[in-house]
């Protein structure tokens, strides 16, 4: 065997034991979940220092083209101009010439495709290879695959990291959201003097989406219902500061409706400062001489069921929050007669939508004389006219609350959203 064999083979064998090692300390560095700022100081170790790549660029796709490691190369480069020449490269390319002036400073292109899909490219300059053209050629081929294997580890660690961010998300939210239904009552009176039932799904782990019901001795309570503009973990902190609030005040003594919603205003917009808003319905209720009175803060109106009659309580003001005065604030006032039924509820509940896109609606809901059907809202809801099933709407969420003044012989209905 000649010499020249000899040294071609010992050349071939040191190249391959190169790869070897340059993958083992690739995937070395991978299982043993090293940052990505330690696999791309492994990386470029290898082009520059085994396979002689003394400039290089690598662009990755990770939410959105990046510049992720570049040597050789100063000052910053601006991937807008040149991405749409780059993305027509769909395997291992030599330029021979392009107007764009960042491919025009490098000889190879080489795509990374991962699932079908663009994930990275590398640009290298050859100018400082001095192999043979076939060493060339491995040297090449080995760059592509170690490219492939750093940015699909990359692009899986930011996946992995993603996903435990957000299980550490949905844990706090899932404790938010227990924490959340402490806010509500948990004991609602069914006696002589009433019978009041409660339901709340929310589309969402927590919600703005509030009801409440406070003694304020053997006759009077209050009882309110309230919604808060937006959704997610800012809606629910304004209502649980809300409910707090409202709780506080009537604690130490009792308040003229119109005083208590003008303090709750100034608490909303101190609170909010002017990004969010209330919608709040609250009511005094005087069981012995059936004597209502309310304030509707631009909350859906309740109905207030009187067998075969229905009124709307709309008296009231405009959302809390809004404004730092209350324009035209009313005070409703009503007698409730015996055996009535008044129904409370958020917006999840009246854009309750079936299959074909259609609200459920409060004039449906009217119709179907829910204060003396007997059935559950699921049932009465599900048609919502034209025979689909119902969804839950795209709001927060929908709360019913069911207030049926000395009903003790009456069946006792739950509104369930």
């Amino acid at each position: 065997m000649s010499e020249r064999v000899i040294n071609t083979l010992e050349r071939q064998l040191a190249l391959h034991e190169l790869k070897l090692n340059s993958l083992l300390s690739i995937t070395s560095a991978i299982n043993t979940q090293a940052s990505v700022d330690d696999l791309l100081s492994i990386y470029s170790y290898i082009l520059k220092e085994q396979l002689s790549f003394r400039k290089f660029v690598l662009i990755t796709n990770s939410n959105g083209w990046k510049i992720l490691h570049k040597a050789g190369m100063k000052g910053k480069i601006d991937l807008t101009t040149h991405l749409d020449q780059l993305q027509r490269i769909k395997e291992l390319t030599i330029v021979a010439e392009s107007n764009s002036s960042l491919l025009s400073e490098f000889n190879i292109i080489i795509p990374v495709f991962h699932k079908g899909n663009p994930l990275a490219y590398l640009l290298l300059s050859e100018n400082a290879v001095a192999h043979a053209s076939a060493e060339k050629e491995q040297h090449l081929e080995f760059a592509q695959t170690l490219t492939n294997v750093i940015a699909v580890a990359i692009e899986n660690q930011r996946l992995t990291n993603r996903l435990i961010s957000k299980d550490m998300i949905n844990r706090d939210l899932e404790t938010a959201s227990e924490l959340q239904k402490l806010l509500f009552p948990s004991d609602l009176p069914s006696n002589r003097k009433m019978d009041i039932s409660a339901k709340y799904i929310s589309r969402h782990v927590i919600g703005g989406d509030y009801y409440d019901f406070i003694p304020l001795g053997d006759e009077e309570y209050i009882i309110c219902i309230a919604d808060v503009s937006g959704k997610g973990i800012s809606a629910a902190l304004l209502m649980a500061n809300f409910q707090a609030t409202l709780r506080t005040l009537f604690r130490y003594q009792r308040f003229d409706l119109s005083f208590l919603i003008e303090e709750l205003n100034k608490k909303v917009m101190g609170a909010a400062k002017g990004e969010k808003f209330i919608t709040f319905f609250i009511a005094h209720y005087n069981a012995y001489t059936r004597k209502l009175k309310y304030i509707n803060a631009g909350h859906n109106q309740p109905v207030l069921f009187m067998g075969r009659k229905y009124q709307l309580l709309h008296d009231g003001c405009i959302g809390l929050g809004m404004l730092d005065e209350l324009p035209n604030l009313q005070v409703g006032k009503i007698i409730i007669p015996p055996k009535s039924t008044l129904v409370l509820y958020t917006d999840g509940v009246v854009e309750l939508e079936n299959d074909e896109g259609e609200q459920f609606g409060i004039e449906r809901m009217i119709k179907n004389e829910w204060s003396k059907c007997g059935r559950d809202l699921r049932s009465s809801l599900s048609p919502c006219g034209s025979g689909g099933k119902a969804r839950v709407s795209r709001r927060s969420a929908a709360i019913s609350y069911v207030v049926r003044p000395l009903l003790k012989d009456n069946v006792k209905r739950v509104f369930r959203s």
